[in-house]
C-alpha cells in the first residue's frame, strides 16, 4: 500500500491533479508503513480528503486524521489505534508512547482556529491533539467525551461534533459535490502489473521460499562437479530476491556485494582451506548480513535509518529459512537420491569392489619390490631408478641418494616405489 500510494501521489503531481481523494476501509496495518504514508499526506500540496467508507481503525484513523479534510459515512467510525501485535494484544508502553506522539502531531499539523468571542480571543485546535492521543491510550481521560480505561472510537456524528469528520457522504460523488468539484473527471490509480509483481516478490513468505531456493541452490551445486542446474536455481533466486529490493530502495549496492562477498568466502573456504573455519564463519555471517540488511530501511545520507524491530524480524526470516534450507537439502540428500529410482539416475550408487578387479592404483609397481637396481638421477628423496631395463619413478626412504648408486626396492605404496642405499 505504502508503494501505491508514493506512485499515487507522483500521479497526481504529474497530472496537476486538483485533489487527490483516498476512499478507505481499513483496520488498521503496520505503523511504520502508516507513518510513511501519513508523511507524505503532510508534506503533499495537493489538497488531500478521506472518504471514510466504514471502517479507519488503527493506522487508518492516522492516515485519515493526516488528510485536509475527512467525510465519513453514516455507519462508518474512526479510531482504536492502540498499537497491538499479531495475536492482537496490546504492545509494552514503547510503542504506544510513539504512537501516542505520531498522533498528536499529526492532529496539531492542522493547526489552530482563532474564534472571536466578545473582547476574547479563543484559540482552538482544529484536530483536538488530546483526543487524537485518546483513541492510542486508554490511559487519557476527557471530561465529558472519554472514561480513564477505554480507548476513544467515535462514530460519525461524534466525528463531526468533536472536529474529527468534515461532513457526511455516502459515496463519492457526494465527496465531490461537498468539496465543490460536482463534475470532476475522476482518475482512479491503478498499480500496474509491475508494481504487482515487485509487491508479491516482497511477500515476506516468499521471500523466506526464494532464500530457501538459494542455500538449496549452493547446497546441491557442491555436491556435484561443474556448473549445473543448482546453480542456476540459486542464481534465480538471488535475482528475483534482491531486484525487488533494490527497485524500491531498500536494498543498496553494498548490501548485494556483501551477500555475494559471504558466498565467495564460505565457497574458498570449502575448496582452498581443509576443515571449516574463520574463512567460512565469516562468509556465513556476512552473507547472513547482506540478506537481513537488503529488507529493511537504508541508509539516509550520513544519518542510518534504522528500526531494530525490522532488522530482528529480518533476521529471524533468514535464519529460519536457511535452516530448513539446510534441514531439507540434508534429507533429499539421504532419502530421495538412495530410495527413488529417479534419484539413482541422478547419483552414482554402484560400488567397485576390488575382487571384481576394480583398485585405486595400478598394482603393477608392486613386482618391483626385493629387486635391485640403480640411481638413474640425484633422489632428492624422489628421483628416478633403473631396474634392468626400466626406468622408473621411486622416493628414498633415507635422505637423498646420489646418481649411479646401487639401491634396494624395500616398498609400494599408493604408486610409489621407495628404496634405500644397498648394503652390497
Amino acid at each position: 500500500m505504502w508503494i501505491k500510494v508514493q506512485r499515487g501521489f507522483e500521479k497526481a503531481r504529474l497530472d496537476s491533479a486538483d485533489m487527490i481523494l483516498l476512499h478507505m476501509n481499513t483496520y488498521g496495518g503496520a505503523v511504520v508503513d502508516a507513518d510513511s504514508i501519513r508523511t507524505k499526506i503532510l508534506n503533499t500540496t495537493i489538497p488531500v480528503v478521506a472518504f471514510i467508507d466504514n471502517n479507519a481503525a488503527s493506522a487508518g484513523a492516522l492516515i485519515a486524521i493526516a488528510c485536509d479534510k475527512i467525510y465519513m459515512r453514516k455507519s462508518a467510525s474512526i479510531g482504536a489505534a492502540t498499537v497491538v501485535n499479531q495475536s492482537g494484544e496490546a504492545m509494552p508502553d514503547k510503542y504506544q508512547s510513539y504512537m501516542r506522539g505520531i498522533m498528536r502531531a499529526t492532529a496539531e499539523a492542522h493547526g489552530v482556529d482563532t474564534l472571536i468571542n466578545g473582547s476574547d480571543t479563543i484559540y482552538k485546535w482544529r484536530r483536538d491533539p488530546q483526543i487524537a492521543e485518546a483513541m492510542v491510550d486508554q490511559d487519557i481521560r476527557i471530561e465529558g467525551l472519554i472514561d480513564s480505561g477505554k480507548v476513544l472510537t467515535f462514530t460519525a456524528s461524534e466525528a463531526i461534533e468533536h472536529g474529527f469528520c468534515d461532513g457526511l457522504a455516502e459515496n463519492v460523488a457526494e465527496v465531490l459535490e461537498f468539496e465543490g468539484h460536482p463534475n470532476a473527471v475522476i482518475t482512479e490509480y491503478r498499480s500496474t502489473g509491475l508494481d504487482r509483481v515487485r509487491g508479491w516478490l516482497m511477500n515476506p513468505a516468499l521471500q523466506g521460499l526464494l532464500i530457501m531456493a538459494i542455500i538449496g541452490g549452493i547446497y546441491f551445486e557442491m555436491q556435484s562437479p561443474g556448473i549445473g542446474f543448482p546453480s542456476v536455481i540459486a542464481a534465480g533466486a538471488a535475482i528475483l530476491y534482491f531486484a525487488p529490493l533494490y527497485i524500491e530502495g531498500l536494498a543498496a549496492h553494498w548490501e548485494i556485494a556483501l551477500f555475494v562477498l559471504g558466498i565467495i568466502l564460505i565457497i574458498v573456504e570449502l575448496f582452498a582451506f581443509p576443515g571449516f573455519g574463520v574463512c567460512g564463519i565469516s562468509g556465513i555471517a556476512i552473507a547472513i548480513a547482506g540478506l537481513t540488511l537488503a529488507m529493511v530501511g537504508n541508509f539516509d545520507g550520513d544519518v542510518p535509518v534504522i528500526n531494530a524491530d525490522d532488522i530482528l524480524k529480518s533476521l529471524l526470516l533468514v535464519i529460519v529459512s536457511s535452516s530448513v534450507s539446510i534441514g531439507l537439502c540434508l534429507w533429499i540428500s539421504s532419502k530421495f537420491y538412495t530410495a527413488t529410482i529417479f534419484g539413482n539416475r541422478l547419483s552414482l550408487t554402484a560400488t567397485q569392489k576390488t575382487d571384481e578387479g576394480f583398485i585405486g592404483v595400478s598394482s603393477d609397481l608392486k613386482q618391483y619390490v626385493g629387486q635391485k637396481g640403480f640411481a638413474e638421477t640425484v633422489l632428492r628423496p624422489s628421483g628416478k631408478i633403473v631396474v634392468g631395463e626400466h626406468i622408473i619413478d621411486a622416493k628414498s626412504v633415507y635422505g637423498f641418494v646420489e646418481k649411479g648408486i646401487e639401491v634396494e626396492i624395500v616398498g609400494c605404496e599408493a604408486g610409489q616405489l621407495y628404496v634405500k642405499p644397498s648394503s652390497n
